[in-house]
């Protein structure tokens, strides 16, 4: 049988959905197909459709037919759970916004400078203090963590700085702080030395 390759988003998921995923993984592996009847001495059947939504819409397992699943491999599940999502998912946005500092120099310097790993992955943003609420749901709705000004935790998240107003530009289809704030701030800082004198090289030297 020939073997096709699904793409699907992983998130992460609370405990009773570990512990359902880890009953059907234990018993069934990645090979045979189960269905929801498993949890019928278990759990009620409001609870059961619970689960299954969740494993579904979180990428854990994969529906085959009207009423079999199989479970999708745990090492491509973690795998993707530290795929990075940020750059895809703006491409959603209805609200003015800016990557800046690091993030700016980042993306104007063609990632010649690169600040993120699949351990640590920041994003720094500026939005309008008067859309934060509708950044926070945005970015919880995709389940990518967020913080105001400051914070840190495994994986992608999301530093947002709000601000009262946003001078951005387009670039690689994301909307960034200007080149020239990008250059002046890659230039105030040795680390960013190699990004400074990159983007020097293509675009010339800073304008007042």
């Amino acid at each position: 049988m020939k073997k096709t390759t699904k793409t699907f988003e992983i998130s992460e998921i609370p405990p009773y959905g570990l512990r359902a995923y880890a009953l059907f993984f234990s018993r069934h592996s990645t090979r045979e197909e189960f269905s929801q009847n498993e949890l019928n001495w278990i759990v009620g059947q409001s609870m059961k459709k619970k689960i299954f939504a969740l494993l579904l819409n979180s990428g854990w397992i994969e529906k085959k037919t009207n009423n079999k699943y199989i479970c999708i491999n745990p090492a491509e599940v973690f795998r993707k759970m530290l795929d990075f999502k940020v750059p895809k998912i703006m491409e959603q946005v209805e609200r003015e916004y800016a990557f800046t500092g690091l993030s700016a120099v980042e993306i104007w310097s063609d990632y010649s400078y690169i600040q993120r790993g699949i351990e640590k992955s920041p994003y720094f943003i500026k939005v309008l203090k008067k859309d934060l609420k509708y950044w926070k749901n945005f970015f919880n709705r995709h389940k990518i963590p967020n913080y105001v000004n400051s914070g840190s935790t495994i994986g992608e998240f999301i530093i947002l700085i709000p601000v009262k107003r946003i001078e951005a530009f387009e670039k690689d289809n994301l909307k960034v702080e200007t080149l020239n704030k990008t250059m002046q701030q890659a230039k105030a800082n040795s680390f960013y030395t190699y990004a400074y004198n990159y983007m020097k090289e293509k675009y010339g030297r800073i304008t007042a």
